[in-house]
């Protein structure tokens, strides 16, 4: 066993045994990913740095910092901030929908100064350290049981809705989403999968009539015949596709893209930044970007099998799936496979909250990683 080695296993790691402990293989793929978002910024403003590309490189710099840092903190300490982070997200949402800032229809900004803070995105942390604690407490044949399974069902719910209430439908589905894959990590039985989709489908009728909003229905039905209004409603998806499709098995080139460089793309630096991506790199570059971002997911797949504290795997799990379902809902809304919900591309789109919540959660999941010797004694009940 090497100095290192033994000193992770006694739990006493020094600065310098951190730093050499961190996975800078996953770092360099996760900067590799950025500089693509930094091209395509690059490319759709014209072979420009502004307005975005430069900032965006600033975020990534702060993220970077952030990340570090985050991975020198012991996983213990991320457990003991786990309920206050989560308190305080929560109360940010509140406070987003009194006094918040409001832009495309939506209130999902703090200004705090020149920045505008987007808490929804804390939340998706929060959410995971918070239920990734309460679970860590209670055994296998515990989670199921419907007294303990109602606290990090309300946990789920709470922000959920004040999300919605935004209206910020995406990430709404991504907040459940992540509570639900922790509660069936965690070893929720097989026999509440059932009456709960039972019960989403029950859902949809409901929040259709009284949570839904008039434009969020007018993407559905988009979504489900594009042409019937493709200069009106449709007309995101339908040039989303045209972008897609024009670039062809090898794309035209970088800073060829005819669609962005016309206007023609929708929110091209943001949520629809894949589609200039696709135009000129083409079906080669895009399944490139994909490789590169299933080693990502691997990699985090790794760090969470490696960890021995159930609160360790818990949390890097969340952080993966989170990152995955970025991606998925991203990407299969850019193609048309579902109604465009408005969630960016991870690392791609531009977004200073979106970039520094993205690095802050590699950080953690770093965390785990450098500390994943480090066993923590599970408790009943959740409170630790």
């Amino acid at each position: 066993m090497t100095i290192r080695a033994y000193a992770a296993a006694r739990r006493t790691l020094t600065l310098a045994d951190k730093l050499y402990e961190i996975n800078w293989g996953l770092v360099l793929l996760v900067t590799l990913i950025a500089c693509v978002g930094f091209a395509m910024l690059y490319s759709v403003a014209g072979a420009s740095f502004s307005p975005w590309a430069g900032k965006q490189m600033l975020f990534f710099a702060a993220g970077m910092v952030l990340l570090v840092v985050a991975a020198l903190v012991d996983v213990r300490i991320w457990l003991s901030l786990a309920y206050p982070a989560y308190a305080v997200s929560l109360l940010l949402l509140v406070v987003v929908l009194a006094l918040g800032h409001s832009a495309l229809g939506a209130q999902r900004w703090i200004a705090i100064g020149p920045l505008e803070l987007q808490p929804s995105e804390l939340m998706k942390i929060a959410l995971i350290l918070a239920l990734a604690r309460y679970l860590h407490g209670l055994g296998v044949e515990d989670v199921s049981k419907p007294v303990r399974l109602l606290i990090p069902l309300v946990m789920i719910a709470l922000p959920a809705l004040l999300v919605l209430k935004q209206p910020n439908l995406g990430t709404t589905i991504i907040l459940v989403a992540d509570g639900i894959s922790l509660l069936f990590l965690a070893g929720l039985s097989w026999w509440w999968i059932v009456p709960a989709l039972a019960g989403v489908a029950g859902a949809v009728p409901v929040a259709w009539r009284f949570f839904l909003h008039d434009y969020q229905k007018a993407r559905v039905m988009t979504f489900l015949n594009p042409q019937s209004d493709a200069l009106g409603a449709g007309w995101n998806i339908t040039q989303a596709k045209i972008a897609i499709g024009s670039g062809g098995l090898t794309g035209k080139g970088f800073l060829q893209g005819s669609q962005s460089r016309l206007n023609f793309l929708p929110e091209k630096h943001s949520d629809f930044i894949v589609t200039n991506y696709g135009e000129e790199f083409g079906f080669v570059g895009c399944i490139a970007l994909l490789l590169l971002f299933a080693v990502v997911i691997g990699y985090g797949v790794q760090i969470a099998m490696s960890a021995r504290s159930q609160f360790g795997r818990l949390v890097a799990m969340g952080l993966v799936l989170n990152f995955f379902f970025y991606i998925l809902i991203n990407g299969a809304m850019v193609m048309g496979l579902i109604p465009v919900v408005g969630i960016p591309m991870p690392l791609i789109s531009y977004g200073g909250t979106a970039m520094l919540t993205v690095m802050f959660g590699f950080g953690i999941l770093m965390s785990i990683h450098v500390h994943r010797q480090v066993e923590i004694p599970r408790h009943s009940g959740g409170i630790i």
